[in-house]
């Protein structure tokens, strides 16, 4: 199992996230695109590399909106891995 981050760590990481906020035990970013198509897109983008990873974003879709939120469930907060997959997904869009 992963190792958590102490919250001084996950602040730290999540500073060098342009567009990511922590929220608790999370990290965040809402992502705007023209339609509820090119949102469910780049969602349908995520899916290789979460996949690849191992590691899976919690997702709400709200029209034009996509929400999405990072959290290692199984370690119980967050990780390395939830920094990796926050950059990856920054990159997609």
């Amino acid at each position: 199992m992963a190792t958590v981050l102490t919250e001084a760590q996950a602040q730290e990481k999540a500073a060098q996230l342009r567009g990511w906020s922590l929220k608790g035990k999370t990290i965040q970013t809402v992502k705007t695109f023209d339609g509820f198509v090119e949102a469910v897109d780049f969602v349908n983008k995520l899916v290789e590399p979460a996949e690849s990873a191992g590691h899976h974003p919690d997702l709400a879709i709200s029209y034009n909106q996509v929400t999405i939120t990072l959290t290692s469930h199984d370690a119980g907060g967050l990780t390395e891995a939830d920094f990796k997959m926050a950059q990856i997904i920054s990159k997609l869009s």
